[in-house]
């Protein structure tokens, strides 16, 4: 379970608030969609949970545990509960579908067994088995988000983070997207997306947080993206 209490994030170099006095709970397993306009403070949201930033005020519970609390050394543990799914791919140009796969994996310890097991298996998921051998400049746009998709479950996280997963696609595309995230939701992995995506909010009907100027002004379930929020 992830709990906000009461948390505020001030960027001082910035001197705006990005977050303010934020109380949520996401149970496990849940689908979210964090919606509003640029700059509202979707994004913050998510580097909070990651603890790419901390708090300025508040505190941040996984789990019964207070991450706004962690001491450095145990940051990387923290972000090998998560996945993240960017809306730009990042993967790795030089490396095929299998390897940017396999680094994932690599980077967090795993060994070779695991790899050769785990890799395959999501991939499969994904649908792309039969692209592993291929680079990404020889990939679509969607199957390229597939990969990146693929390799955020790599290392079987507990949840998952998705910014703007659907920004360069496609709608039939982005739906197909959207197909996988809810199958792997429907497997028991909470995900957090943030979007901009209307059309995708509005046929999905999952919980929906909406922000505002750095406040949560609704939270609601099986809810709408609203023609009131601007791009």
């Amino acid at each position: 379970m992830i709990e906000f209490r009461n948390v505020t994030k001030q960027f001082e170099d910035a001197g705006n608030i990005a977050l303010s006095n934020a109380s949520f709970t996401i149970e496990n397993g849940e689908f979210v969609f964090l919606v509003g306009s640029s700059g509202a403070g979707k994004t913050t949201i998510t580097k909070l949970l990651m603890r790419e930033t901390n708090v300025s005020e508040g505190e941040i519970l996984l789990d019964g545990i207070d991450i706004t609390k962690l001491p450095e050394k145990e940051i990387p543990f923290l972000r090998r509960k998560m996945g993240v799914v960017f809306q730009d791919f990042r993967l790795l140009e030089d490396r095929t579908v299998y390897e940017n796969v396999e680094f994932a994996m690599r980077v967090v310890g795993a060994n070779s067994r695991e790899i050769r097991k785990r890799v395959p298996e999501v991939l499969n998921e994904v649908g792309l088995n039969y692209k592993a051998k291929m680079y990404p400049r020889q990939l679509s746009g969607g199957e390229q988000q597939r990969v990146a998709v693929a390799r955020a479950l790599a290392n079987h996280p507990l949840i998952l983070l998705a910014d703007e997963p659907t920004g360069n696609l496609n709608p039939k595309t982005a739906m197909e997207i959207m197909d996988i995230l809810d199958e792997i939701n429907r497997m028991g992995t909470t995900i957090i997306m943030a979007t901009h995506a209307k059309d995708i909010v509005d046929v999905m009907k999952k919980r929906v947080i909406e922000v505002q100027d750095g406040n949560i002004i609704r939270d609601e379930v099986g809810g709408e993206y609203l023609e009131s929020i601007e791009a």
